[in-house]
């Protein structure tokens, strides 16, 4: 159990710049994981197991991916007792984002802002900071079910829209070895014209050349690593139509699924914060005002691709009870990341034992 109640650093934490805070909360993580001190932070995971992609989830929330970009504090997050942890968004080489100020909170809507644009220090870098991790091996030594990594994949900013399918394929052969998942990014608002692959000619093209090179890297490493396509809230529902008609041409077959989605990102939308302070920043607003578009687009896909076609539900949760309704909106499992930053590692706990004990 966690001996350090976030209540007591989160006002130090909240006094600092966002992208400060955020900096010096990795820091932390990074030096303390895998060492005594980890126990301000570490607590049991709750057990409840669930299949999903052919794969083994010990719980059913996760934290999304973003927080963690560089994947070097995997171990500090998994004992915080996740499921599953998704770290990146990674591209082929690193890059600084977008100028700061870039991170902005709207504490009265329990929501952030942000324009961080991919920020990272680059695929090798990345992969050799997944390595090092040790989750697995201590996952084993106490008998449990290891947690699940997802690695989440994307673009440069220097690359043009019409060749981001080279560095998708770049990263797909990077990650995939030491993936449990992957997800594809092509929903940040933050990289110039990246939404236009979810369009149906560009998404089409995206799945069939990721689908190809995955067929021949399973292959190749003698495993299937389910690809999740991780799509934004700011769809209507002819666009959310399109994006399900696209994913039954290419993911839909006989057996396990192999492919999901992640619903949903960050929203550019600003109706639920008008007037609030930093409300008009640019950039991509993600907390409570995300929830309900999130659920939206999670139940149309439900209801369009039918009970057994993978769905992580992320957006908004900052309880057991908003944990819960992504569930029944119709996400298999959650993840959070606005959530842990007001709430913090307590929330995880508090979602999963919610979702595991729904139906009592």
């Amino acid at each position: 159990m966690s001996l350090l109640p976030y209540s007591l650093a989160r006002p130090f934490l909240f006094a600092c710049a966002p992208e400060t805070a955020h900096e010096h909360t990795l820091a932390m993580l990074a030096r303390t994981q895998n060492t005594p001190l980890a126990w301000a932070y570490c607590q049991e995971r709750v057990q409840d197991p669930v299949q999903l992609a052919g794969l083994n989830f010990p719980n059913r929330v996760g934290l999304a991916a973003g927080l963690d970009k560089n994947a070097h504090c995997i171990d500090g997050l998994a004992a915080m007792g996740f499921g599953f942890v998704e770290v990146g968004t990674v591209t082929p080489k690193g890059q600084p984002g977008n100028p700061k100020p870039r991170m902005f909170r709207l504490p009265e809507a329990n929501a952030l802002i942000n324009r961080l644009g991919f920020n990272n220090e680059g695929l090798d870098a990345f992969l050799a900071n997944v390595k090092l991790a040790k989750f697995r091996s201590n996952s084993t030594k106490h008998g449990g079910t290891p947690m699940l990594l997802g690695l989440n994949i994307g673009k440069n900013a220097a690359t043009p829209i019409e060749n981001a399918a080279d560095d998708y394929l770049i990263c797909l052969d990077g990650v995939y070895p030491h993936a449990d998942y992957v997800t594809v990014n092509i929903s940040s608002p933050n990289t110039k014209n990246l939404r236009e692959l979810q369009s149906d000619e560009a998404l089409d093209a995206l799945i069939g050349t990721l689908a190809k090179r995955r067929a021949e890297l399973a292959q190749q490493h003698n495993k299937q690593v389910p690809v999740f396509i991780k799509i934004a809230p700011d769809l209507d529902s002819d666009q959310i139509a399109v994006i399900a008609a696209t994913l039954k041409r290419h993911c839909v077959h006989e057996g396990t699924p192999s492919w999901g989605v992640i619903a949903t990102n960050t929203t550019i939308a600003r109706d639920a914060v008008q007037g609030m302070a930093h409300a008009d920043e640019t950039g991509g607003l993600s907390g409570a005002p995300v929830f309900e578009k999130s659920n939206e687009v999670i139940r149309q896909l439900r209801a369009a691709m039918g009970p057994n076609f993978p769905i992580i539900g992320v957006g908004g949760i900052l309880s057991g009870a908003d944990a819960v309704a992504k569930i029944k909106a119709g996400a298999d499992v959650v993840q959070i990341y606005t959530g842990l930053i007001y709430k913090g590692p307590a929330l995880v706990k508090e979602a999963a034992l919610a979702i595991r004990d729904r139906t009592k």
